[in-house]
Parts: C-alpha cells; sequence; structure tokens
C-alpha cells in the first residue's frame, strides 16, 4: 500500500508541471570559463601561489560545512555536481516531472571579491557559458543574468547586454554586500532591472566571507549551523532598507525574489515594518502605502530551505499571515546537500490549492512562463 501511495505521488508531481526556482548549474573547472574571460585575468582562476579557496578564485569559507555542500549522489561519472547537462536533466528534471529550471549559478561568491574588475568580467564570462552550453541545451532551462553588485554602472551593462536574450528571465546577485541594497548606490542595477522588465533575484552563498561584513550585527558566529541559522538576517536588513529608502517608489516596477533564506521570518518582518511606519512615518515621506504592501507587491520567496513546524498546516498559517497566496514559490536547491524534493518538502503544507500554486503557479505568473 505504501508503495502504491508513492508511486501515485510521484505521478501526480509529475503531471503537475512544477517550476524550480533555485538549480544550481556549476562549471566542471574555472578553466571552462577562459574562453570567455579576457587573458589578463587568467591567472585567478587558479595555479600554484595564487590566492586561497577553490581553484583561487573565491576566498575561502568562514563557515565550511561539516556535511559538504554537494548531494553525495549528485556526482555524475565525470566531472562535478551541477557540471552535466544530461545527468542534471536526468536526475532533476525528468525525476521531478520539472517544467521550468531557473538557474541560479555557483558563482555566489562574486559579490564579495575586493577586485569590481575581476568581478564583473567573471559575471561576464559566467553568463555567457551558460547561455552557449545550458540555455540552448533544453527549453526547459531558464537562466539568470549574474552581476556584481560593485560596480552597479558595469553591472547594468551586462543586464543590458543580455536582456534581450529569451531564455534568461531574471537578473541575480549574492546576499552578501558590503552595504545593504536600499543604498542608493546600487539604483543603476535596480533601473536595469525595470528597464528591462526583469525580476532581481538576491541569493546568499558568502556572507561574511572576502570583504563582507560579520554575518551578525554582533560580529563573526563559530559553526555552521550558525550560519545556517541566522542567515535570514542578511535579507532582512536588504529589504527593509529597500522600502524605508524608498527603492520601489523610485522603481515601481522592480520585481525582488529572494532565494535561499526560507519564509517562515517574513509575516514578522512585515509586521514590525508596519507597527514602527505608524510612528514613524515622518522619516520616510516618500512612502505612499504600509511597508507590508510594498513587501506584497514587489517581492518574492522561493521555499528552500523551507521551515519544518511540528503540524501540519502550520505552514499554510504563516503564508496566511503573509497576507497573499501569492508570494511563495518552490526551489529546490539542487545539488546542495539540503536539496528540498518537491514530493516530500511541502507535506507540511495542508491545502492542496495553496501546494499547487507554490509548485507551479505562483512561478508561471511571476515570470510569465
Amino acid at each position: 500500500m505504501e508503495i502504491i501511495e508513492h508511486e501515485t505521488k510521484k505521478e501526480m508531481v509529475k503531471q503537475l508541471g512544477i517550476i524550480d526556482c533555485d538549480v544550481h548549474q556549476s562549471v566542471n573547472s574555472y578553466e571552462d570559463l577562459k574562453p570567455y574571460l579576457p587573458r589578463s585575468w587568467w591567472n585567478r582562476l587558479g595555479g600554484e601561489g595564487y590566492g586561497v579557496g577553490s581553484g583561487g578564485v573565491f576566498p575561502g569559507p568562514n563557515y565550511p560545512s561539516p556535511v559538504g555542500i554537494l548531494r553525495e549522489d549528485s556526482y555524475p561519472e565525470n566531472g562535478a555536481p551541477g557540471s552535466d547537462i544530461e545527468f542534471t536533466k536526468k536526475q532533476l528534471l525528468d525525476e521531478y516531472g520539472i517544467e521550468y529550471a531557473i538557474l541560479t549559478g555557483a558563482a555566489l561568491h562574486l559579490s564579495v571579491l575586493a577586485n569590481a574588475d575581476f568581478a564583473s568580467s567573471m559575471a561576464s564570462a559566467y553568463n555567457q557559458w551558460t547561455a552557449e552550453k545550458w540555455l540552448n541545451a533544453d527549453s526547459r532551462f531558464k537562466g539568470s543574468i549574474i552581476i556584481a553588485p560593485q560596480d552597479p554602472k558595469e553591472a547594468a551593462k551586462e543586464i543590458d547586454r543580455w536582456s534581450s536574450h529569451p531564455n534568461f528571465i531574471q537578473v541575480q546577485m549574492g546576499g552578501a554586500a558590503k552595504m545593504p541594497y536600499g543604498d542608493r548606490y546600487f539604483d543603476p542595477i535596480f533601473e536595469a532591472c525595470e528597464r528591462n522588465s526583469l525580476p532581481l533575484a538576491i541569493h546568499p552563498g558568502a556572507e561574511g566571507d572576502g570583504v563582507s561584513h560579520p554575518l551578525t550585527p554582533l560580529g563573526h558566529v563559530q559553526h555552521y549551523i550558525e550560519r545556517h541559522c541566522v542567515l535570514p538576517q542578511t535579507i532582512m536588513t536588504h529589504l527593509i532598507t529597500m522600502v524605508f529608502q524608498g527603492v520601489f517608489n523610485k522603481f515601481p516596477g522592480l520585481k525582488v525574489v529572494v532565494l535561499e533564506y526560507g519564509i517562515a521570518w517574513m509575516p514578522h518582518m512585515m509586521w514590525r515594518m508596519d507597527k514602527n511606519y505608524k510612528g514613524l512615518r515622518m522619516e520616510v515621506p516618500w512612502l505612499e502605502k504600509r511597508p507590508s504592501d510594498y513587501i506584497r507587491e514587489h517581492v518574492r520567496l522561493a521555499t528552500q530551505p523551507i521551515e519544518e513546524p511540528d503540524k501540519i498546516g502550520q505552514l499554510d498559517q504563516i503564508i496566511e499571515m503573509m497576507g497573499t497566496d501569492k508570494m511563495v514559490m518552490f526551489s529546490s536547491d539542487y545539488p546542495h546537500w539540503d536539496f528540498d524534493s518537491p514530493k516530500a518538502s511541502l507535506n507540511l503544507i495542508k491545502d492542496k490549492n495553496l501546494k499547487n500554486r507554490i509548485l507551479r503557479d505562483n512561478a508561471k505568473e511571476f515570470y510569465g512562463l
């Protein structure tokens, strides 16, 4: 009986046509980017005596995971997880009936590199590699235009460069940064996203590394598990500053996608913003509505790593507290160690219609797929 139920659920998932909003494609080696990168940067792709971390490209992580970063079963016969297109299609797209997989890359440390020119060149190379190798391979793959926020004007050029490509459907930058994203310094990025009608995704990966600030307002934590728990503080800061510093007033067409920060922190943040706005609105006279209204209109959340409360239906309540059933979209975070299966990760959601909205409908409407 259990086998029949499992197979039935599996077929239902396949028939639904899931949209996965966070799938990490990866180069097998940074050597793969050489054809797309100016020769002057080649020595930074690795080599003895140059730099630290992964092949000398990125700073070493302050918080290495004790269980590794990648699924143990995600290694293809030859290469790194996420580097083999056919293996990814078989293990993820075909296995779960993924209608569209939004590629979010593996260049998550670009935003913490000290050299903005190198970071921008790496982003450009990664985008060209993605377009040629992945977006031409299968119509189910949709891409993210990777940018380096250290140089907003150059990032805007990169957005304009790829905006007409039919399979790049959003812009993406790291959550680790030198300052909150509400600062007007980043306006060229927001303007380019709005000009090209592309959502902006913010993804963690390097908080506390490189030139970014410590992970918390109190400084560094000691363990990876602590880092994993406090990450939402980063995105809460970004969103609070974006609302109160008027980003969505200046750029009313801007949409933001929050990837890999979970979802349960959102109601608390919205309530706190609204409460404080009642008493302090004279400080932000450009706001034309409640902060939570800006969030509901402009921001979407991807599920992974979704919180797991004790009782079925409690996640339904959390989403109800957000004031809309359109904010949350499914993501698996393939091929990372805490991969969320579409067959299991939403089992604690009781409402089937809500589950369908999360697995497919919300992303389909948001991205216009």
